[in-house]
């Protein structure tokens, strides 16, 4: 039953805004949820996706940097082995997540490996990965990279006018934060230019800035990283050793009545607006396109910071948004079941899945031509 939408999402219900797909409310079993993305890249590297179930819900949103090919192989690849690992093990569990994780990742090696001679460039191919699975009123949330998840939660449980604070549930694995970079050095004693400075940013080798990714291979397998294709990336030495992992951070939380949100964003978010604002302005708006919201005020937020306007943003065609501000995938997902299943719209007890497409660009071409 559960196999079919989980190896072929379906898309969601609209576009229209220049550059920007979402889908402003679906229902699952434990509330609602909204998902939007907008591309700012020649080709998206960002791609989001929600996996609905009777017992378990799953959300993804994957970030890829040097080309679009890792983080539309999650879509693929990630829920089926968490779903596969799940039911092995009689449910979820932080152990069935790792396993997931290490499964796409070796899945992502052997299609680099079977690309090699044809498209060694998919050797620098990654993406940053995050994904939260809901089950049984206890949330899991997995990382590698800086997106990030953030809940909204009242301070006082059952006070109606409570305040809704921001709380973080991820760390972002990226060299810019002290603590990332010092955990970089203490894996390389013996490196003293595993973390460079270079052109105002921290990175690792001088080329990354996240420490953990899926794919990326170029950076975790010596015996990819030859050949004319790397040597722009000027290493002072051969890599004898990973630099990079994919090794998850895991969080596991039994989910409380005052916990009323969850904002699953990549960093195109993130580097716009504060935690503390993107859940004040969940909190504070109606539901219905909510993710859509999330993104216009980050995009306005670019523009102010430009001294455009979002309208002149509007207007710029593929690739040319990449100056200003990065693609931006946004999920939300409501912890609440408010709606039930008697408002006339898709049942929560149906199995059910929507991905984003790989390039809104077209697709808001092809909708147009129709």
């Amino acid at each position: 039953m559960c196999s079919r939408p989980l190896m072929r999402c379906l898309r969601g219900e609209g576009g229209g805004d220049g550059l920007l797909w979402h889908v402003d409310l679906k229902p699952y079993a434990c509330g609602d949820y909204s998902i939007a993305v907008v591309q700012a890249n020649s080709l998206l590297e960002d791609q989001g996706q929600v996996f609905t179930s009777p017992s378990a819900t799953y959300v993804g949103v994957y970030d890829g940097h040097g080309g679009p090919e890792a983080s539309r192989f999650l879509t693929h690849h990630l829920f089926p082995f968490l779903h596969k690992f799940a039911t092995e093990q009689g449910g979820l569990s932080a152990e069935a997540i790792r396993k997931a994780f290490d499964a796409t990742e070796m899945e992502f090696l052997h299609f680099v490996k079977q690309s090699w001679i044809a498209r060694p460039q998919m050797a620098s191919v990654g993406s940053c990965c995050l994904v939260g699975a809901i089950s049984n009123d206890v949330l899991y949330v997995a990382n590698l990279g800086d997106s990030r998840v953030v809940l909204g939660r009242k301070v006082s449980e059952g006070k109606e006018n409570s305040a809704v604070v921001a709380e973080r549930l991820t760390t972002d694995h990226n060299v810019s934060d002290e603590e990332v970079r010092k955990e970089v050095e203490a894996l390389h004693p013996d490196d003293a230019h595993i973390v460079v400075y270079t052109q105002g940013v921290w990175r690792i080798k001088g080329i990354i800035q996240v420490s953990r990714s899926i794919g990326d291979v170029y950076l975790k397998k010596p015996e990819f990283n030859r050949g004319p294709l790397f040597q722009p990336f000027g290493f002072p030495f051969p890599l004898t050793r990973p630099v990079m992992t994919a090794e998850p951070s895991i969080l596991m939380r039994k989910l409380k009545p005052q916990d009323l949100f969850l904002i699953f964003a990549s960093d195109g978010l993130w580097e716009q607006m504060s935690d503390k604002t993107a859940v004040d302005i969940v909190s504070r708006s109606p539901r219905f396109g909510i993710a859509k919201r999330l993104v216009r005020a980050a995009i306005q937020e670019a523009a102010r910071k430009t001294e455009m306007r979002y309208d002149d943003i509007k207007r710029i065609g593929r690739g040319g948004r990449r100056r200003i501000h990065d693609d931006i995938t946004v999920i939300v997902v409501y912890l609440d079941n408010p709606l039930g299943s008697s408002n006339g719209r898709l049942a929560p007890s149906l199995v059910d899945c929507t991905c984003s497409p790989v390039d809104i660009f077209s697709l808001n071409e092809d909708e147009a031509q129709d």
